[in-house]
């Protein structure tokens, strides 16, 4: 069974660049990245992150069903390194604002639950595919629980939907690392 590392950490705390470097310890790696670019602020730490990745390593683009992309590897890779969960979250989460341009009802309770269910869905497949595959994987995430509490519905269901998504990924994973200050700390 493929071995699944889980790098954690809050923003800006070496958290790529920490699971970036051992990535350079396998040979063929896909890097499956999550980032969408939407403004020019996320295509200038799009093409960061891809300057420090060594060229070689391939590059699939998969904003959503990032447990297909890892089934479409099929053992093609040593390693697989998935940057980052809490994009996809978002991803998924304002999936229906960007497909019909309108505002995201926040209001509607009963809307945002179904979402958690449907994204955490998603994580489990996402986990399951982790470890059925027959590469290795990293997993990157943000730490997000450890701030205020939000002060509407959406933002505080992303916190929740990520700290769930968190220990469901930490669960299965057999090393978790979290990340401070650019120092690693082995949870697991």
């Amino acid at each position: 069974m493929a071995k699944i590392t889980f790098v954690l950490g809050g923003a800006r705390s070496g958290k790529s660049a920490f699971a970036e470097g051992l990535a350079k310890r396998y040979h063929d790696v896909v890097y499956i990245a999550t980032a969408e670019v939407k403004d020019d602020e996320m295509r200038e730490r799009i093409q960061t992150h891809r300057a420090r990745r060594p060229s070689h390593w391939k590059t699939v683009e998969s904003p959503y069903h990032i447990d297909r992309a890892i089934s479409d590897i099929q053992g093609n890779a040593n390693l697989v390194l998935i940057d980052c969960i809490t994009l996809y979250i978002t991803n998924m989460l304002l999936c229906d604002e960007i497909a019909n341009s309108v505002s995201y009802p926040e209001t509607d309770m009963e809307h945002l639950k179904q979402k958690q269910v449907q994204i955490l869905d998603e994580i489990n497949k996402l986990s399951k595919a982790c470890r059925k595959s027959k590469s290795d994987s990293i997993v990157v995430s943000n730490e997000v629980g450890l701030g205020i509490v939000p002060d509407n519905p959406l933002s505080r269901l992303f916190r929740d939907i990520a700290g769930r998504a968190n220990q469901i990924i930490a669960d299965e994973a057999d090393e978790v690392y979290f990340m401070v200050a650019g120092i690693p700390q082995r949870l697991k």
